[in-house]
């Protein structure tokens, strides 16, 4: 199977040579890491040794071998694929689950990354002796990197494939493990890019694959279904994997949980298809046959009238993006970026101003934590909403809960006293959030052509973060405004984005994907 499946590549040996040098390299780096044992598990102001700098090297030159190696062949002459596409209509195989849980098992891997920060900020503070400002730039980095990677994957995935770009960002994920032995801050924080740069790429991608190879009928649960898993698990992986482990091994061993979670992904990658799709769109009609036999399905011509021309195929397959689609771009862009101001700065600046309201920060715990519970099954209504009964009223509906909530916070910032109590603007607030990101990548996926899916999913996922990038620096540079005016300035934003969406967005709920090509 392994054959099979790296068959297409032109160095195959690249990518699993690259893949052993960037391991290599991360267990150079762990006899530093055991020299703290005694003092548990600091390094802080230790220095660096020889095996560490060719540790580096190692990983860096891995990386560089497992991209060039992940290169697909070029074919002397590819031939006409024609115009064929996969059914839409055929029923789910083992196939198919098989491959759900590889993705769900990938996001959850992928959202563990950035979660973990929470859990490692406080023993880092304390280790490095940093001031709040100062440690803000950790989660600041890594919001940095998960833009770059969202934007950058994107458009890899369109060039190289998209198992072949989920790959390559497995391999980067086994690479960033080394921050656990970086004895410096500074060191953290450049690999915290890193790191967020490979977790960034991974979730659009996989997005883009799970909707080219789902049925149409199957395709929106699924969407939302994989993502929400990916989400939830995501979270609950890092809080128990850090309650479990830090008591005995630091804070440091979140990061080095990167190499087996990364290695994990590696392993199973025989087992994660290729976009038959995407193989049709740069002419390997063989192979696209081959994957689709793998789910119970075959190829079928489709005949094309006279006066349309087949698509021809251009060697760089990545043709210019189409402005047909610059309408729902800028709505989802709008709802991707005030997803992130809501996420990484309304809702992490909440606790705070109760607590400067007069509120001990065990109260306020206790009334986020109502407000989440009330909000905990959102994930499985989105996915009826999303596949039953409108994918655009769905992202409509959550935007607009969003706004309600971001409101009701205004109007008790302004004093409306019926409203002391934020539980319920707070519960809106959770709920609509948590369902517009649950839905926004999917819909995005289902949006867009696939040329440019990868592009376009990548850029939706980089404006979610770059929402947050934005929050971030605010609170980087102590200029966070006060809540009322943030939740009143991210409301109005909202409000435009679910104008747009009902405007500009389209219906996709059983929408065969080729009326988009």
């Amino acid at each position: 199977m392994v054959a099979e499946i790296f068959g297409d590549r032109r160095h195959a040996w690249a990518f699993w040579l690259g893949c052993l040098l960037v391991t290599a390299g991360v267990l150079l780096h762990l006899p530093m890491y055991w020299m703290g044992r005694n003092m548990g598990f600091h390094l802080a102001g230790m220095p660096m040794d020889a095996g560490m700098m060719w540790g580096m090297v190692m990983i860096i030159g891995g990386v560089g071998l497992a991209a060039f190696g992940l290169l697909p062949r070029v074919l002397a002459d590819p031939g006409p694929v024609g115009v064929i596409a996969p059914p839409e209509d055929a029923p789910l195989t083992a196939a198919h689950w098989l491959m759900c849980g590889l993705l769900a098992l990938a996001l959850v891997i992928d959202i563990m990354k950035p979660a973990s920060l929470g859990f490692v900020v406080p023993g880092m503070r304390d280790e490095y002796g940093l001031s709040k400002s100062v440690v803000a730039l950790l989660p600041f980095a890594a919001l940095s990197g998960t833009v770059v990677g969202s934007f950058v994957w994107g458009w890899l995935a369109d060039l190289y494939g998209r198992r072949a770009s989920i790959l390559l960002s497995s391999v980067m994920f086994v690479g960033t493990s080394i921050c656990g032995a970086m004895p410096d801050f500074w060191w953290n924080v450049g690999m915290c890019f890193l790191m967020g740069a490979a977790a960034g790429g991974m979730l659009p991608v996989a997005y883009a694959l799970l909707a080219e190879i789902m049925p149409t009928k199957h395709r929106g649960w699924a969407l939302v279904l994989v993502g929400g898993i990916g989400a939830v698990g995501g979270y609950f992986a890092a809080s128990s994997l850090s309650a479990w482990l830090q008591p005995d091994w630091g804070w440091r061993i979140m990061w080095f949980l990167n190499l087996p979670t990364g290695l994990m992904l590696i392993a199973l990658s025989p087992f994660l298809p290729e976009s038959a799709r995407f193989l049709i769109h740069v002419g390997r009609g063989d192979e696209a046959r081959a994957m689709l036999a793998r789910f119970g399905s075959v190829l079928r011509a489709v005949v094309v009238s006279p006066e349309v021309s087949p698509p021809q195929e251009s060697h760089s397959h990545l043709p210019p993006v189409d402005r047909r689609y610059l309408g729902v771009t800028i709505a989802l862009t709008l709802a991707a970026l005030a997803w992130g101001l809501v996420n990484f700065g309304v809702l992490l600046w909440l606790p705070g101003a109760l607590v400067a309201e007069g509120v001990s920060v065990q109260a306020a715990s206790g009334l986020i934590a109502r407000s989440a519970l009330i909000a905990a099954p959102t994930v499985l209504i989105s996915v009826w909403l999303y596949s039953a009964w409108s994918t655009r009223g769905a992202l409509a509906l959550m935007l607009g809960l969003t706004a309600l909530g971001l409101f009701g916070l205004l109007l008790r910032g302004l004093g409306v006293e019926a409203l002391h109590n934020p539980v319920a603007p707070l519960a809106l607030l959770i709920v609509g959030s948590s369902g517009v990101i649950s839905i926004l990548l999917p819909y995005t996926a289902e949006n867009f052509p696939l040329h440019i899916r990868g592009r376009a999913t990548g850029w939706i996922a980089g404006c979610s973060k770059l929402g947050g990038l934005l929050a971030q620096g605010l609170s980087v540079l102590a200029a966070a405004p006060p809540l009322a005016i943030a939740a009143a300035i991210v409301g109005m934003l909202s409000l435009g984005a679910l104008g747009l969406v009902v405007v500009l967005g389209r219906e996709t709920r059983g929408r065969d994907l080729r009326d988009l090509e």
